[in-house]
């Protein structure tokens, strides 16, 4: 629970804010913990999850099939203890399996109501799978739930205690039908294959996976945070909604760069997309926002085409800011590990030493990810990460005096 600072004692009350926040994120940072010992490479991905709950926005996930779409956003919600309510849309889904079937006992009475028990209007963390293959009756009656919270059920408008929607789709929509719904997602993320670096892990945690479903050995999930835990934070958000003239300023310049490119960026949006930094900080057990949450704007595009724009526009800002503070740095989501940081320096370093032809992409993608392990080194003061640093300059090295870059 996060109380707010005290009015009587204001020192001792921000104290105790300050407590209750990290108490908060360390909720958040367990979640995202065993998320990332299911999914490989999709920390971004968590975290924006996480983040998307904290700030009560709605976030879809689009990807080829097989990409563990579904996957994560189902172990997502079997982590948090709220009422959930999840979906497979077609064309041919009708309101009564989202909204609850017509009182049959009410419409002989000559009253229109829906029993709405168990249904999408009394959920709080809901999931739609192929959201945009459905039609126009159920994308309207949607709207209205995302928006403003609210279902008009007969006569009556009943509040939706709805926290976030998450969804999920093989394809980017098209169709100026479900532009409205498209542009309800404040965050769009992009869930991709794995590349084969991530290969061999890949089988094997796939192979464990399969291996527990069908001995029946798998094991299940408890619950590591709750809808009020979420509410607690939201009660009290006003707190983090505070932006450093600088930060704004920063801000400013983002949204009319990504503007200048093509991406729009309504106003609305604009706004909106604060509470995703404060929600993000609060992630990371802050009160405060910082430059590195400034990666949530990777994440606004409007057709995939964007992607790389937008990376183009952020990373520059946001790696910055981790060169100057390598403490704050995040990497692999939750905070590593040395023996994280250890298995994944030995991975790298099998495969640069291999025999095997990397190609030009694939070589620069694991000189960033040794740069990224030396970051998150620096920022631990022990004698076997000062070790390890070593380790990672000599197999630079090594790389660099290759005939690749020698030529």
């Amino acid at each position: 629970m996060v109380t707010p600072p005290s009015s009587q004692d204001p020192a001792r009350g921000a104290r105790n804010f300050a407590v209750d926040v990290a108490r908060a994120s360390a909720q958040f940072q367990d979640v995202a913990r065993q998320l990332n010992t299911q999914f490989l490479d999709k920390q971004e991905i968590i975290r924006l999850m996480l983040v998307s709950a904290i700030a009560g926005e709605h976030m879809v996930i689009v990807g080829p099939p097989g990409t563990a779409k579904s996957a994560m956003i189902d172990m997502f919600a079997r982590l948090i203890d709220a009422r959930f309510f999840e979906y497979l849309l077609t064309r041919f889904t009708e309101p009564n399996e989202l909204f609850g079937p017509v009182d049959i006992a009410a419409f002989r009475e000559g009253r229109y109501n829906r029993r709405v028990e168990g249904m999408l209007p009394q959920a709080e963390i809901v999931f739609l799978d192929e959201i945009f293959k459905s039609n126009s009756a159920i994308l309207n009656s949607l709207l209205t739930v995302i928006n403003e919270r609210k279902f008009t059920n007969g006569s009556h408008v009943v509040e939706v205690p709805l926290i976030s929607l998450y969804a999920a789709s093989n394809e980017v929509p098209n169709d100026e039908g479900l532009s409205a719904m498209f542009d309800r997602f404040l965050l769009r993320v992009l869930s991709d294959n794995l590349d084969s670096y991530h290969f061999h892990e890949l089988m094997n945690k796939g192979v464990a996976l399969e291996v527990g479903k069908m001995t029946g050995r798998a094991k299940g999930l408890k619950p590591l945070l709750s809808a009020a835990d979420l509410r607690a934070i939201q009660a009290n958000f006003d707190k983090f909604m505070v932006f450093p003239e600088d930060f704004l300023a920063k801000y400013k310049g983002l949204i009319f760069q990504i503007r200048s490119e093509g991406i729009s960026v309504s106003d609305r949006r604009a706004v909106k997309l604060l509470k995703l930094f404060a929600a993000s900080a609060v992630f990371d057990g802050r009160t405060r926002v910082h430059d590195g949450d400034f990666f949530v704007l990777r994440h606004i595009w409007n057709n995939l085409d964007q992607v790389e724009l937008l990376e183009e526009i952020v990373n520059p800002l946001v790696d910055a800011y981790y060169r100057e503070h390598p403490d704050e740095r995040r990497f692999i989501g939750p905070q590593a590990s040395l023996d994280d940081l250890l298995a994944e320096l030995n991975m790298i370093r099998g495969l640069l030493t291999s025999q095997t032809e990397l190609s030009d992409i694939q070589l620069f993608s694991q000189l960033k990810n040794l740069n990224e392990i030396k970051a998150a080194l620096g920022a631990m003061p022990s004698d076997t990460a000062a070790r390890m640093i070593r380790e990672v300059d000599q197999l630079l090295e090594t790389v660099f005096a290759s005939s690749k870059f020698g030529m």
